[in-house]
C-alpha cells in the first residue's frame, strides 16, 4: 500500500534545498511525484508530493521535519486519494493590467462562485516595457466543472476584467 505526502517547505533561498529534500527522500525509497518551487522575496518556498510504501512513511515524515534545524519550515499533509467529482474541463486564464490590490480575490471570487477550481495559479509584477508601470500578471489553469457553459463563464470574466480595466485572455490549456 502506497501513502502520498505533500510536503511545504519554506526558508531563506540558498543553494542545496532541493538536494537535502531530494536525498531525505530518496534514504526511505520515497518517489517524487510532482512539485513546484520558486524563490520570492529572497526565500525558497516548494511544495512537493512523495508517494512512498506505508511502512515507511512515518519514518520518511520524522526525517522530513528534522530539516527544521537547518532553518526550514516544514508542513507534512498525508494527500488522500482522488474521487471523480464529475466531468470537468481545464482552460487557461491568462491576465494582466496595471497592478493593485484585489486582483486575485475579485477573480478567484468570480471563479469560487461557479464552483472551478483553481489547479495551478502564477502570479508576478512585471514592469511595462514602455512606461515601466507596474504591471499584474495573473497566469493560471483551472478546472470547470461540466454544468458550466463556456459561454457563461467567459462571459462573466469578461465583465470583471473590464470592471478592473485588465486584459484577459481564456483559452484550452494546449494554447499554453
Amino acid at each position: 500500500m502506497a501513502a502520498s505526502l505533500v510536503v511545504t517547505v519554506v526558508g531563506p533561498d540558498r543553494p542545496g534545498i532541493v538536494n537535502r529534500l531530494s536525498d531525505v527522500a530518496r534514504r526511505f525509497g520515497a518517489n517524487w511525484a510532482e512539485s513546484r518551487m520558486a524563490s520570492l522575496a529572497g526565500q525558497f518556498a516548494g511544495i512537493v508530493h512523495f508517494e512512498i510504501a506505508e511502512r515507511e512513511a512515518d519514518a520518511l515524515e520524522g526525517a522530513l521535519r528534522g530539516l527544521a534545524a537547518s532553518g526550514l519550515q516544514v508542513a507534512i499533509a498525508r494527500g488522500e486519494p482522488l474521487t471523480a467529482a464529475g466531468p470537468e474541463r481545464r482552460i487557461k486564464l491568462s491576465l494582466v493590467g496595471n497592478d493593485r490590490p484585489g486582483i486575485v480575490r475579485e477573480l478567484s471570487g468570480a471563479l469560487a462562485r461557479r464552483g472551478v477550481s483553481i489547479d495551478e495559479l502564477h502570479t508576478a509584477i512585471e514592469s511595462a516595457p514602455m512606461s515601466a508601470e507596474r504591471l499584474f500578471r495573473f497566469d493560471a489553469l483551472v478546472s470547470v466543472p461540466a454544468n458550466v457553459a463556456d459561454d457563461d463563464l467567459r462571459r462573466e470574466l469578461e465583465a470583471l476584467a473590464n470592471e478592473l480595466m485588465v486584459d484577459l485572455e481564456v483559452s484550452p490549456p494546449s494554447a499554453a
